[in-house]
C-alpha cells in the first residue's frame, strides 16, 4: 500500500472511525489513540500483504485495540476499593471501637456503683446523672451538704479504684 493511498484513506476514514470509538470508550483522547495505531497497522500489515477491505480491517483492528486496552486496565486495576471508601470504612470500624470501649466502660461503672452502699448510689446518681446540685441533693434527702459532699467522695474514689484496676 502506498503512503497516498494510506492518506486518502486517513483522510476519508480517520474522524468517523474516531468518533465510533469516542462513543465506545466515552475518551476522546484514547479514541484518537487507537484510530493511530489502527492507521499505523494497517500500514506495516499493507506493506507486507495487500488488503482487500480497508475500511473493514481498520474497523476490526480498532475494535481489536479497544478490548486489549480494556483488557489491560481491567489487569491493571488492583484497587477493587478506593482510598477514600477504605478511609471510610476505617473510620467506621474506629467509631465502632469507640462505641465498643464506652460500652465498656459504663458496664463497669454500672458494676462498680451497683457494690456501693445504697444511700452512697442515690447520692452519686442524682448529683452526677441527674445533675442535680450538692444542696438540692441535701433537701431532696433530707441530709447536710457535707454529708451529700463525703458520700460523693467516697463514690468516686472507690469507682476511679474499681475502673482503675479493670484496666
Amino acid at each position: 500500500m502506498s503512503d497516498m493511498d494510506l492518506k486518502g484513506l486517513f483522510l476519508k476514514h480517520a474522524s468517523t472511525l474516531r468518533g465510533y470509538l469516542a462513543r465506545k470508550v466515552r475518551d476522546p483522547q484514547l479514541a484518537a489513540d487507537l484510530v493511530q495505531e489502527s492507521f499505523l497497522r494497517m500500514a506495516e500489515r499493507g506493506r507486507k500483504d495487500t488488503i482487500d477491505n480497508s475500511p473493514g480491517y481498520l474497523y476490526r483492528v480498532a475494535g481489536n485495540l479497544l478490548v486489549d486496552h480494556i483488557r489491560q486496565e481491567t489487569r491493571r486495576k488492583t484497587d477493587s476499593v478506593t482510598h477514600e471508601d477504605l478511609a471510610e470504612i476505617e473510620d467506621e470500624l474506629a467509631e465502632l471501637e469507640t462505641q465498643a470501649m464506652a460500652a465498656q466502660q459504663r458496664a463497669a461503672l454500672k458494676q462498680a456503683l451497683a457494690e456501693l452502699p445504697e444511700r452512697t448510689q442515690e447520692i452519686f446518681r442524682l448529683n452526677r446523672i441527674e445533675g442535680m446540685t450538692h444542696a438540692e441533693v441535701a433537701r431532696h434527702l433530707g441530709i447536710s451538704d457535707s454529708s451529700v459532699q463525703k458520700h460523693l467522695a467516697k463514690a468516686l474514689a472507690y469507682v476511679m479504684q474499681r475502673l482503675q484496676a479493670d484496666e
